[in-house]
């Protein structure tokens, strides 16, 4: 899982939308480290957990 995932590139965390817009900023194996707007850096295991690409909908205040 998340093995498309590249540095850069926006994803939102299906379990913790609170989370809001992440940024990659490196994944090596199945660990990626996302930067979230208002959680800060995380390291999510990608066997656990599918990142899902941001859409433009997901931005905050888009709703």
């Amino acid at each position: 899982m998340n093995e498309f995932l590249e540095p850069g590139m926006l994803v939102v965390h299906p379990g913790q939308p609170d989370w809001g817009l992440g940024q990659v900023q490196s994944r090596i194996g199945a660990r990626v480290t996302v930067n979230f707007e208002h959680r800060g850096k995380v390291v999510i295991d990608g066997r656990a957990v599918r990142l899902r690409l941001a859409e433009a909908g997901d931005r905050q205040g888009d709703h």
